[in-house]
């Protein structure tokens, strides 16, 4: 059995369960305080808010967590089933995407904890603890393009590229258009959901259709993936799954880093410009430098994106999490 924590805030961390849990052979339940999805068939711990104080306090207790508010109650009773559940199911290992508290929590329980890594800064207090207990750590990015981590995370370290639902599609036959096409594709927040912003965007590139992706228009799985495959050019936000969808259409792109905690986006938006497999760009640039950025994207090709991606992130992933899990426990003393 095996546990996997998955945090409530984005869609990125249930759209990479997703992808991996489709390809494990070892049952899955899944602990989240998110809604159980329609899709999802396995086992689900709905687990309780740990944000239900209006006003929270002492979250970072004293710099070593991350979130961890004093008397909240969600938070106890959130902590109080996830340790039923460990108690209960007797799982193998718990994957962790993402939360230093819930790694922390299982492992102080005496259970294996398999940590879903981001790039970006990791050397606070938080991210230190729960990357040293981690018995493995999961990169969804090539080995080719590692971050800056001592050798002891590096060990142990598995690194599957780019991990995207779109893993071993083929595209379909390329169409003409009358005129240049690109995708915004874009998620919460950031100038790329901006209005004001995507006006300029589009006025200063008057021979290109856009087509939007975002928050504001939400496409399907399948509109997403013809409109990645359809567009010459698709500009994107540094987000570890929107970056891996790109990769896995192997189109063309733009890759804008958005303000994220650690820094996390500038460092994948600066891993594949350094490896020039898109063009990176640290922030939303000034509306008069999209023409060049476009022509570049262009110039550049997408062939680069087969750097990035293996082309079955999610089942390296599940292998990985199979092999872990049937690995034959020790037996008590005296047994």
């Amino acid at each position: 059995m095996i546990g996997y924590y998955v945090h409530h805030q984005g869609a990125g961390h249930l759209r990479r369960m997703q992808s991996i849990v489709a390809h494990a052979t070892e049952p899955v339940t899944v602990l989240s305080s998110l809604p159980r999805p329609a899709w999802f068939l396995g086992a689900w711990v709905q687990l309780a808010a740990d944000d239900e104080d209006a006003h929270p306090r002492g979250v970072t207790a004293g710099g070593t967590l991350h979130w961890a508010p004093r008397h909240d109650p969600g938070l106890a009773r959130r902590s109080a089933q996830v340790l039923e559940w460990l108690v209960t199911a007797r799982p193998s290992l718990v994957v962790v995407d993402v939360s230093v508290e819930v790694a922390l929590l299982v492992r102080l329980a005496g259970v294996p904890v398999v940590v879903a890594a981001m790039r970006g800064d990791r050397s606070d207090r938080a991210h230190t603890t729960a990357y040293d207990l981690a018995d493995a750590l999961i990169a969804p990015w090539p080995e080719a393009a590692p971050e800056p981590w001592p050798r002891s995370w590096l060990d142990k370290t598995v690194h599957v590229g780019g991990l995207s639902r779109f893993d071993g599609r083929t595209r379909p036959a390329a169409r003409s258009v009358a005129s240049r096409h690109a995708l915004l594709l874009w998620g919460d927040g950031g100038k790329g959901h901006d209005p004001e912003a995507l006006e300029q965007l589009q006025a200063v590139t008057p021979d290109w259709t856009w087509e939007l992706a975002h928050p504001g228009r939400r496409l399907g799985p399948e509109e997403i993936w013809r409109a990645l495959c359809a567009a010459e050019v698709v500009v994107t936000h540094g987000g570890q799954n929107a970056v891996a969808e790109v990769a896995a259409a192997g189109t063309p792109a733009v890759v804008v880093a958005d303000p994220r905690p650690f820094d996390e986006q500038l460092h994948t938006v600066r891993a594949v410009r350094e490896a020039e497999i898109a063009v990176g760009v640290d922030a939303w640039p000034d509306a008069a430098a999209w023409p060049g950025l476009l022509r570049d994207a262009v110039r550049l090709g997408g062939t680069g994106w087969a750097r990035w991606t293996y082309g079955d992130g999610a089942a390296r992933a599940a292998r990985f999490l199979d092999l872990l899990a049937s690995r034959p426990r020790r037996p008590a003393l005296g047994a």
